[in-house]
């Protein structure tokens, strides 16, 4: 069996493919400014960005036809329950529409389905997008009745990682409570008791640690101010929120192995900048573990982040005394998706419909 899996990103496409399981396969595809601009929305880069796929697959002497699984990085839908989803008509229709956000990931599935139904036997499938929502009902309610907190997150990073511990320690993931931090461009905190996370931080939404490009939680009132002093215009506002904020907006990069390098080179503020970062982040930990009840059978830290020891360490300072803390680096999305639709067609994991 030959998986293809797509991930598709703001100016790029990753793509992988697996066969038995091994990543015989994988390449980033770049797309630059100007190919992107004649395009209005991201639905109408379906077409560019399947061919760009095509080609390169066919340069590299990829066999189409011995492809059975398209799997795509699921995009921003509605929310739904952790798992792998066949993509379908009403899946198709949220996403071409952006009905619940438009984003690159949004692409996924929508070229994943293109490519099966070119295919002889190939069927298309989307795995534990960034809006798996398993949160208590507890954890939802916000200090006003008109707001709402939502499960917005590392998903697909995050559950990988917390089965790969789970598979290591010879136990299920629903047998454990664990707590996983995934840290990248965003970072989300979540708090997984026996297979569901119970509550995480909303990595896009302002919520949690700041993060390379994003503010995390702000204070709320002079954030008010700055929306009402005349300064500023809602798209501004937005960017520094989600893009401008964290590091780039303290140390004027998102490169946080550049941060920390300043940092171990003497620079007192990148050093208090990024000591900050990981502060915040064993702060949500500590936070998860109430969630679960100080009942924690491990803290996991990972994503591309993890790769850095100066931030890892201060943040197993914090937290080492709540439970034993694992480091995973990086975040193999192409794997965690190929891996997702095996452990589904092997009866691991649920097919789910999304209606």
């Amino acid at each position: 069996m030959k998986i293809l899996a797509i991930n598709p990103g703001s100016t790029s496409t990753k793509i992988a493919v697996f066969e038995q399981g091994d990543n015989v396969f994988q390449i980033t595809l770049r797309h630059s400014a100007e190919e992107l601009k004649p395009f209005a929305s991201v639905a109408e880069q379906l077409a560019f960005r399947k061919d760009v796929i095509l080609s390169e697959l066919q340069k590299a002497s990829v066999s189409m036809g011995e492809i059975s699984v398209v799997v795509g990085r699921g995009g921003i839908v509605k929310p739904i329950a952790s798992g792998v989803y066949e993509v379908n008509e009403a899946m198709k229709a949220d996403l071409y529409s952006a009905k619940y956000g438009e984003h690159a990931s949004n692409l996924g599935a929508l070229i994943a389905d293109d490519i099966a139904q070119s295919l002889p036997a190939a069927k298309a499938y989307i795995a534990d997008p960034v809006v798996v929502d398993e949160l208590q009902d507890v954890a939802r309610v916000a200090g006003l009745p008109m707001f709402t907190r939502k499960s917005i997150f590392h998903a697909l990073n995050q559950k990988a990682t917390a089965r790969a511990y789970a598979c290591e320690q010879g136990k299920k993931y629903e047998e454990l409570n664990l707590i996983v931090a995934h840290m990248g461009g965003g970072i989300s905190v979540g708090a997984h008791r026996e297979g569901k996370v119970v509550d995480v931080n909303n990595a896009v939404g302002g919520d949690g640690a700041f993060s390379p490009e994003r503010t995390g939680t702000t204070p709320a009132l002079q954030l008010l101010e700055a929306c009402f002093s005349g300064k500023y215009t809602k798209a501004e506002l937005q960017k520094m929120l989600v893009g401008g904020g964290g590091l780039v907006a303290h140390l004027g990069t998102n490169e946080a192995q550049k941060a920390v390098a300043r940092a171990e080179q003497g620079d007192e503020q990148a050093r208090l900048v990024v000591n900050a970062m990981s502060y915040q982040v064993g702060k949500e930990i500590g936070a998860a573990a109430t969630v679960l009840h100080g009942k924690v059978d491990a803290i996991l830290i990972t994503g591309g982040i993890a790769h850095n020891a100066f931030v890892t360490g201060y943040i197993r300072q914090m937290v080492a005394f709540i439970a034993p803390v694992a480091v995973y680096p990086g975040e193999d999305e192409m794997s965690a998706l190929a891996a997702n639709v095996t452990q589904m067609l092997d009866g691991k994991l649920p097919l789910r419909i999304y209606a």
